[in-house]
């Protein structure tokens, strides 16, 4: 008798804790758990970060001031990348990577030195892999197409560490299968690293030009759009690395925003959003929807997830802009004040 009720007590106790772990579990890890961000890359005076929760219900237009007082974001925020906990915030315009709890936005270091006008980030390993344009070519003619770098960043200290030299220009990057992809948009091809001994491999030459890319299935998509030229979809399948390419006519110049979402390729033109199959050979010019964004606005931020479109509106790039919220059959859902030019979407997942 005294056995049994003990064992009911223990079990007692046994399903209160395993409750308590369970609801600690689903507890929100902060109170910008539960939605995404909007990058807003800013002016010459500083950038931006926004918050929405899921349900777009509540809006926090600059969390970092919020949650840092006057501390500074930076001068043109560019990208934004997570590990664990944190999230890493690139200022382009200001050599500097923030590092915040993604959770609560509380700055928890800065990464200042080893950089010079950062682009993107990806992680691999407990290492950061950073695309640094160094000097523009209008700056400097002789060095500027040839000294980008990428920038090695050990995150278990937040310091640069190493640098890979990349002898050409670099501007987003992907990871995909222990590989690091490179758009090169100055030159014709997409550069190839291997991080485990931070060394070139041979490049993919695909045109001048590269910029927005998605891998899907073993497939690297390029999106070009040459200044004055016609823009061009490229397939690289990355076990063999045969290309194939899907020209764009003239209607579609300026093309822009690739993103891959199910059995979709997605991209933009101006404020309108196209669509067509992985499978395609030739792409849709019509229009899957136009999107009412200011009057001198376009698509300069874009995602989609969650079976809706996020856009950004570029606006004038001097004061703050909107995002906006589509479904996939492009009808409108919600509009959300953001700050100065909405470049990107991050989701707290």
């Amino acid at each position: 008798m005294k056995l049994t009720r003990f064992l009911l007590i223990a079990l007692s106790v046994s399903l209160f804790v395993s409750c308590s772990n369970d609801d600690s579990n689903d507890a929100p890890k902060g109170v910008y758990d539960n939605g995404f961000f909007i990058l807003n890359e800013g002016s010459s005076k500083g950038g931006s970060v926004s918050f929405s929760s899921d349900d777009f219900s509540t809006v926090v237009p600059n969390v970092y001031e919020a949650a840092n007082g006057a501390d500074f974001a930076g001068v043109y925020l560019q990208n934004i990348f997570f590990n664990g906990d944190n999230a890493y915030i690139i200022a382009g315009g200001s050599d500097v990577i923030n590092v915040v709890n993604r959770y609560t936005f509380k700055l928890v270091s800065k990464i200042e030195t080893g950089l010079i006008t950062p682009r993107y980030g990806v992680v691999k390993d407990g290492k950061a892999y950073v695309t640094n344009a160094n000097t523009y070519s209008y700056i400097n003619p002789a060095t500027g197409d040839t000294d980008d770098f990428i920038a090695v960043i050990d995150l278990a200290t937040n310091k640069v560490e190493s640098k890979i030299d990349l002898n050409s220009t670099a501007n987003r990057i992907i990871l995909e299968n222990n590989k690091l992809y490179i758009t090169d948009s100055s030159n014709d091809k997409v550069l190839v690293v291997n991080p485990a001994t931070k060394t070139l491999e041979a490049p993919i030459t695909i045109g001048y030009s590269g910029d927005s890319m998605e891998v899907k299935d073993g497939v690297l998509y390029v999106l070009k759009s040459p200044y004055q030229n016609r823009g061009e979809l490229v397939k690289i399948k990355l076990s063999d690395k045969t290309i194939s390419k899907i020209a764009f006519p003239e209607s579609l110049d300026g093309s822009g925003n690739l993103d891959i979402y199910g059995d979709k390729i997605y991209y933009t033109v101006n404020k309108s959003v196209y669509a067509m199959n992985t499978s395609a050979t030739t792409p849709s010019t019509t229009p899957l929807f136009t999107a009412s964004l200011s009057t001198d606005g376009y698509i300069y931020g874009f995602t989609v997830k969650n079976d809706k479109f996020y856009i950004g509106d570029g606006g004038d790039f001097k004061s703050s802009s909107k995002a906006y919220i589509y479904d996939l059959n492009g009808t409108f859902i919600k509009d959300l004040a953001v700050g100065i030019a909405p470049n990107g979407f991050y989701f707290n997942e």
